[in-house]
């Protein structure tokens, strides 16, 4: 930046009531300073050229906002300088670089034009200039160019003909103007300086921002000396952010970064003492990394998680025992035992109004309704609804979390849960418990701090690692079976069995809810098609065999999807299902009741099974050859029940006297035992009196 004395050389000066305005951008014009300024704004150059052409002065005014486009009156400042062109010079890209030589101040009376260009109403500005000999302003203008020495002198890119130009202006209020151009300062601090016609009060203001910009210059060199020469490619970024924070500091703006918002949010957050505590540490430790760290991430992270967790937050609970009756019996069919439960459940909290939640563990076959009975659960009570699949979890760190120090370290699926649903105290279904299994750590014991009412008031995350209050969810687990459970996992549960459906019950289901359900899934309206009570007792007689109706809804979905397609092709179909149309529909028949119904043979005995999905149809089967009284089993039988099959002979043979069979029969004949289906294992205590059974009717040949 060139500067210049004022000259004494006589201006021709336009009338002041029509005073032509320029508005520049980022910087303030000083009497007797040149700058230089980049005009884009075609009215503005027109009239640049104009001055220029015409050696006339302009008012130079500077804009309020910087990122303004085509400037507005209300956008300037009232005090300006008045300027001469000294040169216009235009660029290949558009833009043009006009030299400005600030003369006198002046102050915008009124505007009088806005179009061509601003015309405005001014007057001049007079400055109170001190006596230069008073100690007073001598002590004053020395303490300004001494601080400016310091600061040039430890600037050690500043020019030296600076330091030259400063020592040799002897004339305060120009030695203001030239600080003042020159200082580190935003646009509305230069303009202050500018406004104060008070030389004086403008040097005590301008020594104030020079001794800011010494003391910022000085805490530079000691953060300089302090980092050491040979730094790595972290570390010089952290210096260089260690270095923009000072600035925003020293300037009083900026805008905040991630760490600031996050304390912003702390803030306003209703949370317990000791958790906001833990929360700005974690924000202390994060100041204090760059964010190219590797744990920069991981305690934004958690700061982020304590935020989005709902502390002590609950939805509200609908406490009408009529409305949660309704509501289970609308959804569910049956199931009168957990039903029961719940609106125990309900009753207790309505009279205390603060109640643990309960550990239900719904446990039967499959198809039954338990996941669906969570939903409805949740449903009647009016609270949030978060599922859990446990079914092949393997690492207990999906339960209680990953700690910090793993690289992608995140909370465990309960805390994650209680984040998403946004209360704490929703119903969490832990659908599958007993599928878990054990690779990394144990996911069982890892459970029972959740599922314990003791203990779980304070869990313990180990990503989150503060306490959270587990006390007021309630959670439902469900499984197929109880004997993968561990005993002490189970002990936390109250376990209400849920049996397969009877045929009355499965006929019901089908009607009210599971056929209703595949029509409208499948575009159908009511009239389109209907399904016959015979037609549905067929259809579970023969074409499942299961405790729960799960099959029987695919079952249903087949036959709606085969009545879509003819409605689909315009042909003709049976609007209602009869066991006839059932038949030609779904094909074959899967399961005879006629096998077990109709056997008149000596030797085959008919028995039930038990099955993890119900029970089945056993038929056992017995022959006799002649040989050497000699035992066979086969059917993959298990040790208990080949141990019965021994037993039934044994007491079939204390008993052959009252049974009429002649006893030399079992040392002459060879006996075998076969039950069918040899490659599904079959093993179990109560299968001895079908198989006692089974030898009296072949011995006896009845």
């Amino acid at each position: 930046m060139m500067i210049t004395e004022e000259d004494d050389t006589p201006v021709t000066t336009p009338a002041l009531e029509a005073f032509p305005i320029l508005p520049i951008k980022n910087n303030v014009l000083f009497p007797g300073i040149i700058i230089s300024a980049t005009l884009r704004s075609g009215k503005h150059l027109q009239l640049i050229k104009d001055c220029y052409e015409q050696d006339r002065l302009v008012g130079v005014v500077a804009q309020k906002q910087h990122t303004v486009d085509g400037t507005k009156v209300d956008d300037l400042f009232r005090v300006g300088t008045i300027a001469r062109v000294l040169k216009v010079i235009g660029f290949a890209d558009g833009n043009t670089v006009v030299i400005l030589q600030g003369r006198h101040r002046f102050q915008i009376d009124r505007i009088s034009a806005e179009s061509p260009h601003i015309l405005a109403h001014i007057h001049l500005l007079k400055s109170k200039v001190p006596d230069i000999n008073r100690k007073k302003v001598k002590a004053l203008v020395q303490s300004l160019k001494e601080v400016a020495n310091d600061i040039l002198n430890m600037n050690p890119d500043a020019p030296s003909e600076t330091q030259a130009s400063l020592e040799s202006i002897q004339d305060p209020e120009f030695l203001t103007y030239f600080l003042s151009s020159n200082i580190n300062a935003t646009v509305p601090e230069k303009q202050r300086l500018l406004s104060l016609n008070d030389t004086v009060k403008r040097a005590n203001l301008l020594l104030e921002h020079l001794f800011k910009a010494l003391e910022f210059t000085q805490l530079k060199r000691e953060i300089q000396s302090k980092v050491h020469t040979d730094i790595n490619q972290v570390q010089r970024d952290q210096y260089i952010r260690h270095h923009i924070q000072i600035l925003r500091e020293e300037l009083g703006d900026g805008e905040e970064d991630d760490i600031e918002e996050l304390r912003a949010r702390g803030e306003k957050k209703q949370w317990p003492k000791d958790v906001a505590t833990f929360f700005e540490k974690t924000l202390n430790k994060a100041e204090r990394l760059s964010p190219y760290h590797g744990d920069y991430a991981t305690f934004i992270n958690h700061a982020e998680l304590l935020l989005e967790l709902p502390w002590q937050v609950y939805s509200k609970d609908n406490l009408d025992l009529k409305h949660a009756s309704s509501t289970l019996d609308k959804d569910h069919f049956g199931l009168e035992k957990v039903k029961e439960r719940i609106l125990e459940y309900l009753a207790v909290l309505k009279l205390k109004q603060d109640m643990k939640g309960p550990i239900l563990c719904l446990y039967g076959p499959p198809g039954v309704g338990k996941t669906s009975l969570c939903k409805s659960i949740a449903k009647a009570l009016n609270r949030k609804y978060v599922r859990i699949p446990l079914g092949g979890l393997h690492d207990e760190a999906e339960i209680k979390g990953h700690r910090k120090t793993y690289v992608s370290a995140m909370p465990g699926k309960i805390i994650g849960s209680l984040q998403r649903c946004g209360t704490s105290n929703p119903i969490i279904g832990l659908d599958e418990i007993d599928k878990m299994s054990s690779m990394r750590g144990d996911p069982a014991a890892a459970l029972l701090e959740v599922l314990d009412p003791e203990q779980n008031n304070a869990f313990v995350d180990n990503f989150l690692e503060v306490p959270y209050d587990l006390s007021q969810v309630l959670f439902i687990a469900t499984a197929n079976s109880l004997d993968t459970i561990s005993p002490a996992l189970r002990d936390r549960m109250e376990v209400i069995e849920l049996n397969g459906y009877t045929l009355e019950e499965k006929e019901k289901i089908a009607k009210r809810y599971l056929f209703p359900k595949q029509r409208k899934a499948h575009g159908l309206k009511s009239g389109d098609v209907r399904l016959t009570d015979a037609a549905i007792a067929k259809l579970i007689e023969r074409y499942t065999r299961e405790s729960g109706v799960r099959e029987l809804e695919r079952q249903l979905g087949s036959l709606v999807r085969k009545t879509a397609k003819s409605i689909a092709l315009d042909e003709n179909y049976a609007r209602s299902i009869t066991p006839a149309e059932v038949s030609k529909l779904l094909g074959v028949e899967q399961f005879d009741q006629e096998a077990y119904q109709s056997i008149t043979l000596p030797g085959v005995a008919i028995g039930l099974a038990w099955t993890p999905v119900g029970g089945e149809i056993l038929f056992v089967e017995a022959t006799l050859s002649r040989g050497k009284g000699k035992l066979t089993l086969s059917g993959q039988l298990g040790d208990i029940m080949k141990e019965s099959a021994t037993a039934a002979l044994s007491y079939l043979k204390s008993q052959a006297e009252e049974l009429g069979i002649d006893y030399h029969i079992f040392d002459q004949y060879d006996l075998h035992i076969h039950v069918p289906a040899g490659a599904v294992p079959k093993d179990g205590p109560s299968a001895g009196i079908t198989l006692c059974t089974a030898l009296a009717s072949l011995y006896t040949i009845r």
